[in-house]
C-alpha cells in the first residue's frame, strides 16, 4: 500500500475529522445509535411527546395526532425480531448498489474502466474535470439513485487516471448528485412528486390551484449555474490541496489503472470500439423499449405528462447493469481479460466481495432508519418545527431563508425528500400563501434547503456507501474524515443557497412558465 506520513491537519476541519475517526467503526456508531434511539423514544413517550398530522384526519375529522413510539413496546419489539430479515434487504439502496455493481465488476476487471479513462483523459485539461463530474452529477439526478451508485465511484477512478486525488473527485461528484439534488437543466420525476404535494397542501386555501409541473424551471436551472462554480472552488482550492498534503491512494486500488499517459495498444483500441458497439446497442435497445408500440417504459395512463417517464427512469438502474456487463464483456473479449462466461462470472464474484464492508454497513445502517421512522419522532420533529416557523413573526425575506435553514436541519434526520414535503407543506404552503407568497417559491425554499446537508449525515441512506468508496482508496479513510471533507461543500451551499432565494424574491423573476414569486388569494365566492 502507497501512503505517505500522514501530517496533524489544522483548523475546524482537522478538528472534525481527528474527533470523527476516533469514534468506533461506522457499524458500531449505528449501533450505540440505535441504543439512544430506544433509550429517547421510550422516554418520548412516557412524557407523551406528540404532534397534530397537518393532514390526515381521524373518523371524527379531527387531525390524528403523531405520538411517540418506544422501540422498548411490545410492538416494537415483535416487529424488530420479526421483520429483521426485510428491514435489511428492504434497505433502499441496497438493491440498486448489488445490481449496477453487478455489471460494474465485469467492466472495472476487465480493464475497460481504465482504458476508458485513459482514453478519455489523456490529452484532457486536468482542471476541467471538477466542473464537468459536478455537472453531470446534478444533471444525473434525472436517473435519481443511479448516479449514486454510478457516477460517484467513477469520479474517482477518472480523478486516479489523471493524476489528480480520487477521494476529491469522489467528493466533487457525491457534492454535485445529493448536495445539488435539486438543481437541474430539466424538470424531472422530483418536479412531478414535489409540486403533486404542494398542490394538494395549497387547495387547502385554493381549492382550484393547479399544479405547473415546469414551476421551478428556471430556479433549478440558476441553482445548477450557481453551485457549479461552488463545487468547482470548494473541490480545487479547499478539498484536493487538502487531501494531497497527508495522503495518497491506496497502491492496490491503483493497481489496475495504470499509466495515464501511456498510449493505448491496439488491443485496448479495438475493445474500446467493441465495447462502445455494445453500449450503443444497450441504449438502443432502451430506447426502443421507449418508442415501441406497447411503450413498455412508457406510462401512458400518468396524469402528469412529465411523470409519463417515471417507469424509464426507475429502469436506469437494470440499464446501467446491462450497459456495464454488455461493455465490459465486449472488451474483455477484445483484450483477452475474458475468455469465457467463467471469467465474467469470477468478476462479478469479485465486485460482491468487494462490497462485503458495505454489506456489513448497510445492516445497521437499515435498522437505525426504519427504527427511527417507527418511532415517530422525525415526524414530530418536522411538523412541530414547520408550526414553530408559522408562528415566528418573521418579515418575509426572513421567513423564506429560515424555511430553508429549517429544511436543512430537518434534512439532517428525515432523508427522504418527498416525506419532509409531505409533513411541511400543509402547513408551510398555505401560511406562505397567506402572506402573499405563491406555492412555488415555497417550494424552490424548500428544495434549496433539501440538498445543503445531504452530504453530511450519516443517516442520509447512501453515506455510508460514499465511505465504502472512499475506503477503497484510502483505507483509513473514517467517518470524520467524509464528514470534514464534505462540510465545506454543505456551508458553501447553504449559503450560496439562500442568498439565491434571497436575490430571486428581491428581483422578482419568474420561477417558470407562468409561476411567479407573489401569489394573491382568490375572492370569496359570493353568497
Amino acid at each position: 500500500m502507497a501512503e505517505a506520513t500522514q501530517e496533524r491537519q489544522k483548523g475546524i476541519l482537522g478538528l472534525i475529522e481527528r474527533a470523527g475517526n476516533k469514534l468506533p467503526d461506522p457499524v458500531f456508531i449505528f449501533f450505540w445509535l440505535i441504543g439512544i434511539l430506544i433509550a429517547g423514544s421510550a422516554i418520548a413517550a412516557a412524557f407523551g411527546y406528540s404532534a397534530q398530522h397537518p393532514t390526515q384526519l381521524d373518523e371524527s375529522g379531527q387531525p390524528v395526532t403523531i405520538t411517540a413510539a418506544s422501540m422498548l413496546s411490545p410492538e416494537n419489539i415483535r416487529r424488530l425480531w420479526v421483520e429483521m430479515p426485510a428491514t435489511f434487504t428492504h434497505f433502499h439502496p441496497l438493491g440498486y448498489v448489488l445490481v449496477v455493481m453487478l455489471g460494474a465488476g465485469v467492466a472495472e476487471r476487465s480493464g475497460l474502466f481504465a482504458s476508458a479513462m485513459r482514453a478519455g483523459v489523456k490529452d484532457a485539461p486536468k482542471f476541467l474535470l471538477t466542473p464537468a463530474v459536478a455537472f453531470v452529477g446534478m444533471m444525473g439526478n434525472l436517473a435519481a439513485d443511479a448516479a449514486y451508485v454510478v457516477l460517484i465511484p467513477l469520479a474517482g477512478v477518472l480523478y486516479a487516471a489523471a493524476g489528480r486525488h480520487p477521494i476529491a473527485g469522489i467528493a466533487a461528484a457525491f457534492a454535485g448528485v445529493s448536495g445539488g439534488f435539486s438543481a437541474n437543466l430539466l424538470p424531472g420525476q422530483l418536479d412531478a412528486l414535489l409540486f403533486g404535494i404542494t398542490e394538494t397542501a395549497a387547495e387547502q386555501l385554493a381549492p382550484g390551484w393547479d399544479a405547473n409541473i415546469a414551476g421551478n424551471w428556471f430556479f433549478i436551472a440558476a441553482m445548477l449555474f450557481v453551485f457549479l462554480p461552488v463545487i468547482w472552488f470548494v473541490t480545487d482550492v479547499i478539498i484536493e490541496p487538502r487531501l494531497k498534503r497527508y495522503a495518497t491512494p491506496d497502491g492496490e486500488a491503483m493497481q489496475n489503472l495504470g499509466d495515464a499517459n501511456a498510449p493505448l495498444n491496439a488491443d485496448e483500441k479495438k475493445g474500446l470500439g467493441r465495447a462502445g458497439l455494445a453500449a450503443l446497442l444497450v441504449v438502443a435497445l432502451w430506447a426502443a423499449f421507449v418508442f415501441m408500440p406497447g411503450t413498455p417504459l412508457i406510462d401512458e395512463e400518468a396524469a402528469i405528462p412529465e411523470a409519463r417517464l417515471t417507469p424509464f427512469y426507475q429502469s436506469l438502474v437494470a440499464g446501467f447493469f446491462v450497459l456495464f456487463l454488455a461493455a465490459g464483456w465486449a472488451y474483455g473479449a477484445a483484450v483477452g481479460t475474458v475468455k469465457n462466461h467463467r471469467d465474467a462470472v469470477k468478476m462479478m464474484a469479485g465486485a460482491m466481495g468487494d462490497l462485503s464492508y458495505y454489506l456489513v454497513l448497510a445492516f445497521a445502517a437499515a435498522h437505525f432508519v426504519a427504527m427511527f421512522n417507527w418511532s415517530n419522532l422525525g415526524l414530530i420533529f418536522a411538523v412541530q418545527g414547520a408550526a414553530a416557523i408559522e408562528h415566528s413573526g418573521l418579515p418575509l425575506p426572513a421567513l423564506l431563508v429560515l424555511i430553508v435553514a429549517f429544511t436543512a436541519l430537518i434534512n439532517l434526520f428525515v432523508g427522504s425528500a418527498s416525506a419532509k414535503w409531505a409533513l411541511m407543506a400543509p402547513v408551510l404552503v398555505p401560511m406562505m400563501m397567506l402572506l402573499g407568497v405563491s406555492p412555488e417559491m415555497t417550494t424552490a425554499a424548500y428544495r434549496v434547503g433539501d440538498g445543503a446537508t445531504n452530504i453530511i449525515t450519516p443517516l442520509m441512506v447512501y453515506f455510508p456507501l460514499v465511505l465504502t468508496f472512499c475506503q477503497r482508496w484510502r483505507t483509513d479513510f473514517g467517518l470524520g474524515s467524509l464528514t470534514a471533507t464534505m462540510l465545506p461543500y454543505s456551508m458553501w451551499i447553504l449559503i450560496v443557497g439562500v442568498g439565491l432565494t434571497f436575490a430571486w424574491v428581491y428581483v422578482d423573476l419568474p420561477l417558470g412558465p407562468g409561476a411567479v414569486v407573489d401569489y394573491t388569494l382568490p375572492p370569496a365566492p359570493a353568497q
